[in-house]
C-alpha cells in the first residue's frame, strides 16, 4: 500500500522572519508516525529562487507554482523593511484557497492573508504588538489579539515566536491524532498546550491622556493608591468635579471609564508584583487593591487569560512565595 504524504509548502518572501519560516520546516519535517513512515513533504517556495532576511540570504528551492500541489501553504511573518507582497504571491494564495487548500499564517504571516482578502470575515490573530495594526489596515477581519492561535477550518492563524509551534502541533493533531502530536511536541521540547493564551504576555498600555488634561494629576494619584478601596466619588473630589462630569471627561478623554481603568492599573500593578517579589498571592491581592485573593485571581484570569501563580511561573525571576 502506498502511504499519502501530506505536502506543507511555505512560501518565504522577501525579508521572511527566519525563525518563522524555520518552525514549520522542523515541526512538519521531523515528524513520524507510529510505524516510523514521514507523513508530511515540506517545500519551500516563492516568488524568487533567493530572497533576504534581516541576517542571510535563502536559496528557496521552488517557485510559487509548487503552491498548486501542496496541502497546506504556511506563511510566514516578514520584518517591518520588507515592501507590500508580491501581487504574484497573492494571486497564488488566492488561487490556493480557491482549491480547498489549507492555509496558515505565522505571526504577522496573517497581513499577508489578508492582503489576499483571505481573512475577511473571519476570526484572525497575529502577534499582540501588530495586532491593532492588522485591526486599523484590515477592518473586515476580526482580529483576535488574546489567543495564541485562531483556527476556521481551512484558514489558520497564530500568534507571534513560539505560537506558531502551537498552530503547526495543532495542525498535526488534526491530521494524525494527539498520539502522533504528543510525539511531535516532544521531539520540540514543547508542551501539546500551553495554559492560558496570548494574553499574558501582552503589555496592557494605558489609554494616552492629552498633556495638561485634568486627568493627569487624578490618574497618578490612583497609581499611588491602588491598595486602598477608591471610589468614583474620591477621584472626582480629586478633579472639582461632579460624577457625572468626571465619568463622562474622563470616557471623553481615554475611552474607558473610572472603573475599568482602575481594575486594569490593579492587573498591571499585580503582573509587576508576580514578576518582581516573591510575596505571596494573599498579599499581591492587598498591594494591587483588590477586596480578595478570590477577587483578585478572577480578575486577573479574566484580563490576562491565565491564573496569577501560573503567570507568576512564567515570568518570575527567582524563588516564589506562595
Amino acid at each position: 500500500m502506498v502511504a499519502i504524504v501530506h505536502t506543507v509548502a511555505i512560501l518565504a518572501l522577501d525579508r521572511v522572519v527566519p525563525f518563522d519560516l524555520a518552525t514549520p520546516i522542523e515541526v512538519f519535517g521531523r515528524t513520524r508516525l507510529p510505524d516510523g513512515r514521514r507523513p508530511y513533504r515540506v517545500r519551500v517556495c516563492g516568488p524568487a529562487r533567493e530572497v533576504e532576511t534581516e541576517a542571510f540570504a535563502l536559496r528557496v528551492p521552488y517557485g510559487l507554482d509548487a503552491l498548486a500541489g501542496a496541502d497546506t501553504v504556511i506563511v510566514p511573518g516578514c520584518s517591518e523593511r520588507a515592501g507590500p507582497p508580491p501581487p504574484e504571491a497573492l494571486d497564488a494564495l488566492r488561487d490556493a484557497a480557491a482549491r480547498g487548500t489549507r492555509l496558515a499564517s505565522i505571526c504577522v504571516g496573517a497581513f499577508t492573508l489578508a492582503a489576499a482578502g483571505l481573512l475577511d470575515g473571519l476570526r484572525a490573530t497575529t502577534h499582540w504588538a501588530a495586532a491593532p495594526e492588522l485591526a486599523r489596515r484590515f477592518p473586515l477581519v476580526d482580529v483576535r489579539p488574546d489567543v495564541l492561535y485562531v483556527d476556521n477550518g481551512l484558514v489558520l492563524t497564530s500568534a507571534g515566536a513560539a505560537a506558531g509551534l502551537d498552530l503547526c502541533l495543532h495542525m498535526i493533531r488534526r491530521d494524525h491524532g494527539s498520539a502522533v502530536a504528543a510525539d511531535a511536541a516532544r521531539l520540540s521540547v514543547m508542551p501539546l498546550e500551553r495554559e492560558g493564551g496570548q494574553a499574558q504576555f501582552i503589555v496592557h498600555e494605558y489609554p494616552p491622556v492629552p498633556g495638561g488634561s485634568l486627568l493627569e494629576p487624578v490618574l497618578a494619584w490612583i497609581e499611588d493608591n491602588l491598595g486602598r478601596d477608591l471610589t468614583l466619588r474620591e477621584m472626582a473630589v480629586r478633579c472639582g468635579m461632579s460624577e457625572r462630569t468626571f465619568s463622562r471627561r474622563f470616557r471623553q478623554q481615554t475611552g474607558t471609564t473610572p472603573l475599568q481603568w482602575l481594575l486594569r492599573a490593579r492587573v498591571r500593578r499585580a503582573q509587576y508584583l508576580l514578576e518582581n517579589s516573591g510575596h505571596s498571592i494573599e498579599r499581591i491581592a492587598a498591594q494591587a487593591g483588590f477586596g480578595s485573593p478570590t477577587a483578585f485571581r478572577e480578575r486577573f484570569k479574566r484580563v490576562v487569560g491565565t491564573t496569577p501563580q501560573a503567570y507568576r511561573s512564567a515570568f518570575h525571576g527567582g524563588p516564589a512565595v506562595t
